[in-house]
Parts: C-alpha cells; sequence; structure tokens
C-alpha cells in the first residue's frame, strides 16, 4: 500500500465503531502503530494537525489526543527547572551521563514513570490517544518501554503510536535501522 493511501485511511479507521470499541476477538486492549519512513515525519505531522483540526468530539464520539514525548519531556524537565542543568550536564560530563540523568528523572524503568503516569491522568475517557515524537527523543526514552508501561495501566481508551521506522509485527526498528526493541501486543493500524 502506497503511503500516501495509508495516511487517508487514519480517519475512517479512528472513526470506526470496533476501532473505539478497543477490544479485540480475544476481549485484548488494542494499541496499534502507523509506522513510516523517517523522511515522512513532516508529512505525518501534517496529516495529524488536520485530522486533530477535523474532529469534532461531540459529534464523533470521541477526540483526538496528542501526546508529544519530546514535548513532554522538556515540560518535564521545566517544572522541576532542570532544563538548563540538562545543557551543563551534556557539556560537562557528556551525552551518557545526561542519558542517565534524565532517565532516572523521568522514572523510565518504574511504576513511576512520569510520562506513562501524565499519559494516564491526563487522557479523557472518550479519547483516540496519539503518541509522537518517537525519533525526536531516542535514545532517552524507548518506544517500547512507553508500550509496555501504558499497555499495563491505560486500558479503556484506543492508542495509536505514530512510529518513525519499521514495525514488523515483533520488532520496532527506529528509523529502519536501530533496534527499538520488541513489542507484539501492538495491531497495524493500516493494514
Amino acid at each position: 500500500m502506497e503511503f500516501q493511501e495509508k495516511l487517508d485511511k487514519i480517519w475512517d479507521r479512528i472513526s470506526d465503531e470496533d476501532f473505539l470499541a478497543n477490544r479485540g476477538v480475544a476481549n485484548e486492549v488494542r494499541y496499534y502503530i502507523f509506522d513510516y519512513e523517517a523522511a515522512d515525519e513532516l508529512i505525518v505531522r501534517k496529516k495529524l494537525k488536520m485530522l486533530k483540526k477535523q474532529n469534532r468530539p461531540d459529534a464523533d464520539g470521541f477526540r483526538i489526543v496528542e501526546y508529544d514525548l519530546f514535548l513532554m519531556i522538556l515540560d518535564v524537565l521545566n517544572e522541576r527547572g532542570y532544563l538548563d542543568k540538562c545543557i551543563q550536564f551534556e557539556q560537562n560530563k557528556g551525552r551518557e551521563y545526561l542519558y542517565n540523568a534524565i532517565s532516572k528523572l523521568l522514572r523510565l524503568t518504574s511504576s513511576g514513570n512520569l510520562i506513562v503516569n501524565r499519559i494516564v491522568k491526563d487522557t479523557p475517557k472518550d479519547a483516540v490517544v496519539f503518541i509522537t515524537g518517537i525519533g525526536k527523543v531516542f535514545p532517552f526514552v524507548r518506544s517500547h518501554n512507553i508500550l509496555n508501561n501504558l499497555h499495563q495501566i491505560l486500558d479503556y481508551v484506543p492508542v495509536v503510536m505514530f512510529y518513525p521506522g519499521v514495525w514488523n509485527g515483533d520488532f520496532l526498528s527506529l528509523f529502519g535501522t536501530i533496534q527499538d526493541g520488541n513489542y507484539y501486543r501492538a495491531f497495524p493500524l493500516i493494514a
């Protein structure tokens, strides 16, 4: 299927009653991935902006809620007064030190994961969640980590990760070159 054709099918898919019911045949919670070439990032961003503008929650029965992971991390760093410190960490101690400091601050590997918990707290019951910004937050946040942690606690709305890379049904490969981890619970948004 051509890329533009996949983009054009997003609205029909997310507004479908079966999609909005968010349950599969075995009553499993549905998470979806829309993978695309990293070179098409700006086209995807434009399409998502159009979809959000098109969305009329009262008439459609759902509201699109987008979480850009990069912007979320910047918000947390700003709220805690760490943004300037992070810049100094990278300059003085290197990227690896910065990576570890941010990972610790965000509690990315614990149940107190600040990004996941914020998504859960801010997601209304009638949402279709779009997770974006995956490429912008690498290597600080790994997509499979977010999906695995969200899957355990956000089960009342459909979640779509827009992924600049390749997802083959088992493994995520960021930008088509970096093994980002396995995640086998998701379904393709557009098959």
